[in-house]
């Protein structure tokens, strides 16, 4: 029991947020043991399984990253999975028509494939690159240099490149990193902040000289380089809806770095060529726009506007072949248009259907731009668009075997609490009949400016072929409708996601599309909050629930792992009036004994270094004491498994094997 601004609160199962106790590691073997029992002996879980097996064995397929050089065939880089590969396979293909080779293979790392690529560049001529490959889902990299033509590494490396971000200078001879610092640097605890910039030259001392350090221990610097060396940029990323861009000038001697943009609660996302920076910002523009900067006189006086505020939202932006890649979202889904550097319209690329661009690959000066596209029935697709000739087809896609049009895929909306119109999608099989009785997954997320638009799920297909109906709203939180969208979701205005969803739930039964008795719901990370709380505030809405690797405990939450970075989303609980709204909202506070809760399977891994697996333990315990129902309140956690990046193959279809028996068994489908 603790007293927090002068409230008492209840904590009965403090003691399982202690990993290594003899305690909590019994109670985790007793909830696995349970979890087995239920599940296994379901009559569909075999067939479940085997449909997941093939359906998890369509691959998988990355935007390419291209690099030209001099007397050389263009190069082309990108991750492919195969059939049942663990992981993703990075490969590398010498001209449009090579031969693809190879790279960097995960699977012949690790037998259990637990070892995953985790982000990977390639210099600028093509020849080098450098990677990162982590264990165990802990997505804790160590940065690696290898040699394309002997695709052997080079000596040099460095340990706690966590989604390093990584500029290679114009030569090839080294890179600008980010990295965390050593065990013993910082305090204890702090380990997972802290981030910054280093810069590694092959072969040269192992101890990288410091470039930036951010004023404050939870800011999340990125650095870019210009391609002809002269402009050093670093972005700071302080929370989820303020950056800051700073500049250095490398042809001085010693040149400070200099603000580009600081001190002002908006988003700046650089892009820089030789004498051209380029800024995408919801600075007085909420959908977003772009500026000019001079990186010679960066001062906010001479910034020109070249790309003026729209209807869409200006999603994300690259410059290749020369020209502005521009990804839009009308209406959640995607366009891509073309604009000259000077902001001039240059056209647009089509895309096949209404989805999702989920890539830009291209050099700034190279003829070709790459776009990843996928969508709820179209499959990983990448398409090829020649900047000269103004012409697109496919440059490769993943073949499945699904057929598309035997689906239909709405975009609908509906009035929340507010009066506010929610966009939703729809998706279900053709001559769908409104009688309340169709078993209804509803997804959600609404959270840290994340937009959910179209994307091709291989596990769906399992629900969608036994009539299931599949529903996203795009809550407030998201980045679907730009800023002002997002900010409406977070900090004070956060229980008016929930408010979303809730009211998604109850339009779903009021079309009679389906009822309470046909009707989960899922989410993973801040999406199991959003479930969490949906459980907790309207319980008789729902079948069942899937909360992924949720967080729970919002009084606790920042003391864990790294999550005093989503302080600027949620609100610090020292805090006397974040505290207020946090736990009004709590779900593991909210938990009422007698309570006649839906089935609910919690799920964690003892990788996470995101989320804490303390929230689901904590969770389920006070659940399975307080819920009146008689059905199930299940705790799956994953022994050799993270927050969800670089989940080997293998894993990934036993823990979906176990959802959707799950989920079958309770919404009358087994």
């Amino acid at each position: 029991m603790d007293e927090m601004h002068g409230v008492t609160i209840e904590d009965p199962y403090r003691w399982l947020e202690d990993d290594e106790s003899a305690e909590t590691r019994a109670f985790v073997d007793a909830q696995n043991a349970a979890t087995r029992a239920a599940l296994d002996s379901r009559p569909t879980r075999a067939a479940v399984k085997a449909r997941l097996t093939e359906l998890l064995s369509i691959g998988t397929l990355g935007t390419p990253a291209v690099r030209y050089s001099k007397g050389r065939p263009a190069r082309y880089f990108f991750t492919r999975r195969s059939g049942g590969e663990n992981q993703p396979v990075l490969y590398v293909r010498d001209g449009l028509g090579g031969a693809d080779r190879a790279l960097v293979d995960p699977n012949a790392l690790a037998a259990d494939g637990t070892t995953a690529i985790d982000w990977w560049v390639p210099s600028r001529d093509g020849r080098l690159l450098a990677y990162g490959l982590s264990q165990g889902g802990t997505e804790d990299s160590t940065l690696l240099v290898r040699d394309v033509e002997t695709g052997k590494d080079l000596p040099d490396r460095a340990e706690h490149a966590r989604y390093s971000s990584i500029a290679w200078t114009p030569d090839g001879k080294g890179f600008y990193y980010a990295r965390y610092p050593r065990p013993g640097d910082v305090p204890a605890g702090e380990e997972l902040y802290h981030r910054k910039i280093y810069f590694m030259e092959l072969g040269a001392t192992p101890e990288d000289p410091l470039v930036y350090a951010p004023k404050d221990m939870k800011d999340w610097p990125s650095v870019a380089l210009s391609p002809d060396g002269r402009w050093l940029v670093v972005s700071v990323f302080q929370g989820w809806s303020k950056s800051e861009v700073w500049l250095r000038d490398l042809a001085k001697r010693d040149a400070p770095f200099v603000p580009v943009a600081a001190g002002v609660e908006a988003i700046y996302e650089p892009e820089i060529l030789d004498d051209l920076l380029l800024l995408r910002t919801n600075d007085g523009a909420p959908r977003y726009r772009v500026v000019a900067v001079d990186p010679r006189h960066p001062e906010r006086a001479r910034w020109r506007e070249i790309i003026a505020q729209g209807d869409d939202v200006l999603d994300g932006m690259a410059i290749v072949g020369k020209r502005i890649v521009a990804s839009t979202l009308a209406k959640a889904h995607a366009r891509v248009r073309l604009f000259a550097l000077d902001g001039a319209p240059a056209g647009e690329i089509p895309l096949p259907a209404i989805g999702t661009v989920v890539g830009i690959g291209g050099e700034w000066d190279g003829p070709e731009v790459f776009l990843g596209f996928e969508s709820y029935a179209v499959p990983p697709t990448i398409l090829r668009h020649d900047v000269r000739a103004a012409a697109t087809d496919v440059w490769q896609r993943v073949e499945a075997p699904i057929d598309p049009s035997l689906f239909e895929v709405e975009q609908r909306s509906y009035a929340s609490t507010d009066g506010a119109s929610i966009s939703l999608f729809l998706v279900h099989k053709k001559g769908l009949a409104r009688d309340g009785t169709n078993p209804t997954l509803l997804y959600g997320y609404g959270g840290f400016n994340v937009s959910l638009t179209p994307t091709f799920s291989r596990t769906m297909s399992l629900f969608l072929e036994r009539g299931g109906v599949y529903a996203v709203p795009n809550l407030r939180g998201g980045g679907e409708y730009g800023e002002d969208w997002h900010r409406a979701g977070m900090l004070g205005k956060k229980q008016q996601v929930f408010d979303d969803f809730l009211a998604a739930a109850r339009w779903l039964i009021d079309q009679k599309i389906t009822s309470p008795e046909r009707l989960a719901i899922s989410g993973r990370s801040n999406g199991g909050l959003l479930v969490g709380a949906a459980i907790t505030q309207a319980p008789s809405l729902f079948r069942a629930a899937v909360c992924g690797v949720p967080l729970l405990d919002m009084l606790r939450y920042d003391r864990f792992l790294l999550a005093k970075l989503w302080i600027a989303e949620y609100g610090a609980p020292g805090d006397p009036e974040a505290f207020e709204w946090l736990r009004a909202y709590s779900p593991y506070h909210r938990v009422a004994d007698g309570t006649p809760y839906p089935a609910v399977i919690f799920t964690t891994a003892e990788g996470d270094t995101r989320v804490d697996p303390m929230h689901a333990r904590k969770m389920a315990a006070r659940m399975q004491a307080a819920t009146s129902s008689g059905r199930p309140v299940l705790l799956r956690v994953e022994r050799k498994a993270g927050h969800g990046a670089g989940k080997p193959l293998a894993l990934q279809i036993e823990e979906l094997t176990d959802e959707w028996t799950f989920l079958l068994w309770q919404l009358g489908l087994e």
